[in-house]
């Protein structure tokens, strides 16, 4: 007997079948976010990343042209078990023969390369606008700025974003998740708290009203406590965005980033809560340290108890999985591929709790026992569960270090 099939026996005494867990892991969309492959630059200016967001490091090899991010993302897909769709931000449109449009004229035209490679990979893709690191970032805000001027642009900014989404899930035939985040506040004490706010509530609303099939465009607003730059207050605070998805449940979702809270806050207590309301809902998975900084996703406690609330509570349909960090101090393929894995491994781990038993402990009020399994499944073992998955999915479970440190050598060392 393999290692698999003696795990196999060992999981099936808690009523686990591991066979069903790598199966149903097998249909679970992550997405992958394109901007931690060139530190969130983009290629649609020469300037730096601005926008109450940074990154830090100076590893070499950071991509700096479309062919550079496509050739950085295969490798990473290629290590990577599972399926998997693509997130784009705005300003990662591409411009060919001499053509430039700033944000608010940008067409499906612009990001027809990056349905080309969603499709050769046969994923999906999902998109974000771009309300940072551009001039029309007026003292700080965008759709909430009281400069009319100002709200215009980024209002048909997100206006082109939702036709572009809109293309996005017609070409691939997949739904596009597109989130509407802004770095909109203050650096310090604001005379007027609710005024940006009903700018930003009715700059939203603007552009939700373009058309789209809600069916396959997923419109979202993502919250944030505090920013870079505005530290004493955040237009789109978590009150507000929830209160925005609840009264707009027939257009947008909301979506959580689990760097986006106060540090005793946890977005995996926060999931269930929110399925009780929503039908369905978005998240951004990343690592925060101390606050907000998207470090490359670990299998830390919170990613497991975020994975194991989805799982729990049979949300997989339900709950959209993206990540978002970038760090700009290693290797970045290795980046993609780490925290790609490290979601993945949480899944499937959540899939092989005896969720059933658990809950039926705690329903009968048996804690002990309770407690005894959850620290039980803590010692399965897992490790051979996940080999068999990257096995089935043609990846190695380990070893993929060497295959980046020989692309680190063959190509990223080799970029200026």
């Amino acid at each position: 007997m393999n290692r698999y099939e003696s795990t196999k026996e060992i999981y099936a005494k808690y009523g686990v079948d591991t066979d069903a867990a790598i199966e149903t892991l097998k249909a679970v969309s992550v997405s992958l976010h394109c901007w931690q492959a060139d530190d969130v630059i983009g290629f649609d200016h020469d300037g730096g990343l601005t926008g109450g967001i940074q990154t830090t490091g100076n590893y070499p090899g950071r991509a700096t042209n479309p062919d550079e991010v496509f050739a950085d993302l295969d490798k990473a897909l290629s290590l990577m078990p599972g399926k998997k769709k693509i997130n784009v931000h705005a300003c990662y449109a591409i411009f060919e023969d001499g053509e430039f449009v700033d944000r608010d004229k940008l067409e499906p035209k612009h990001f027809k390369p990056w349905v080309d490679f969603a499709k050769e990979h046969g994923m999906g893709l999902d998109f974000n606008p771009t309300f940072f690191s551009h001039p029309k970032v007026k003292d700080g805000l965008t759709l909430s700025s009281p400069d009319e001027e100002t709200r215009k642009f980024w209002i048909e900014h997100g206006k082109a974003c939702i036709r572009i989404s809109d293309y996005f899930a017609k070409e691939t035939g997949i739904p596009c998740v597109m989130n509407i985040w802004t770095g909109d506040g203050f650096k310090d004490i604001p005379a007027d708290r609710m005024g940006p706010r009903m700018r930003y509530k009715e700059s939203i609303e603007a552009i939700l009203s373009e058309p789209y099939d809600f069916d396959k465009v997923k419109p979202c607003v993502e919250s944030k406590v505090f920013g870079i730059g505005v530290e004493a207050y955040t237009v789109g605070s978590a009150e507000f965005t929830l209160s925005f998805a609840s009264e707009h449940k027939d257009k947008c979702l909301p979506l959580m980033d689990n760097g986006h809270y106060h540090p005793t806050e946890v977005v995996s207590d926060k999931i269930p809560a929110l399925l009780c309301f929503f039908p369905e809902l978005a998240l951004h998975v990343t690592r925060g340290i101390r606050w907000d900084s998207d470090h490359v996703l670990l299998v830390d406690d919170e990613t497991n108890e975020i994975a194991k609330e989805i799982v729990r509570n049979d949300a997989l349909d339900r709950v959209y999985i993206a990540l978002d960090y970038f760090d700009a101090s290693i290797n970045r393929v290795s980046a993609l591929v780490t925290g790609f894995r490290s979601m993945q491994k949480a899944l499937l781990n959540a899939l092989c709790q005896p969720n059933k038993l658990l809950k039926e402990l705690q329903d009968t009020n048996q804690m002990s026992k309770k407690m005894v399994v959850m620290e039980d499944c803590k010692m399965l073992p897992f490790g051979d569960v996940w080999e068999e998955y990257c096995r089935q999915c043609g990846v190695a479970a380990g070893d993929y270090y060497d295959e980046i440190e020989a692309y680190e050598q063959t190509v990223l060392s080799k970029r200026k």
